[in-house]
């Protein structure tokens, strides 16, 4: 399940999306519209976007009265999920184009290790969807840089590569892994490894892979 997090001011509009008006926004639609099943309380939904319960709750307000956003009661407790309708489904792609990285790459890279044996021992993405992600300003990213951290020199690098494959298709723009070793991977930073040394220094956004392919991890 994707789990969104924006360290910087929430009233900014989002670099990947900068339609929307603020992170906040960007982190509730992504955490519901990509996960049409899940339910969440307003404070579980701040404590996953990392917004006071305050920011949420306003724009929780606006969007269920858009319809892109609905709510039920339960004992005490109300709970939120994604609307449904054209609109919905619309913008639900959107923000699968601007936010999805994480949860379909965790998806697909999941899938890849349980067909591998478990040699998938990281997943990350680096480059620039990993800045835009992080807040980084700038233009719309063209692909999506994927580190692959695998404990086997001989791995199947055609299974990485139909993941990769699978993710591109699902989220409309090129996915490109990047495959090291463990000792390759330990030895970043040390200046000995020039690629490595640039993905390290620069922003990188863990990918969780779900311990069930198909299902959805959280990031």
């Amino acid at each position: 399940m994707l789990r969104i997090y924006y360290r910087r001011m929430r009233s900014e509009a989002p670099p990947l999306l900068p339609i929307l008006r603020s992170r906040t926004q960007a982190g509730i639609l992504a955490t519901l519209l990509l996960n049409p099943g899940l339910e969440l309380t307003q404070t579980e939904l701040a404590r996953r976007v990392d917004a006071s319960v305050t920011s949420v709750s306003d724009e929780v307000r606006r969007l269920v009265q858009a319809g892109i956003l609905a709510s039920r009661t339960l004992g005490r407790a109300r709970l939120i999920r994604a609307g449904q309708g054209p609109l919905v489904d619309a913008l639900a792609e959107v923000v699968l184009r601007a936010f999805g990285p994480v949860q379909i790459v965790g998806e697909e890279f999941a899938m890849a290790r349980a067909q591998l044996g478990g040699v998938i021992e990281r997943v990350a993405l680096f480059g620039s969807w990993a800045a835009r992600y992080q807040g980084e300003p700038g233009h719309d990213p063209g692909d999506i840089d994927v580190l692959v951290v695998v404990t086997d020199v001989g791995v199947d690098r055609e299974t990485i590569y139909a993941a990769a494959d699978r993710s591109q298709r699902r989220l409309g723009r090129p996915v490109n892994p990047t495959v090291v070793t463990t000792t390759r991977w330990a030895g970043r930073g040390s200046g000995t490894d020039q690629l490595l040394d640039e993905i390290t220094v620069r922003t990188l956004v863990p990918v969780a892979l779900p311990t069930e392919p198909g299902t959805k991890g959280e990031a």
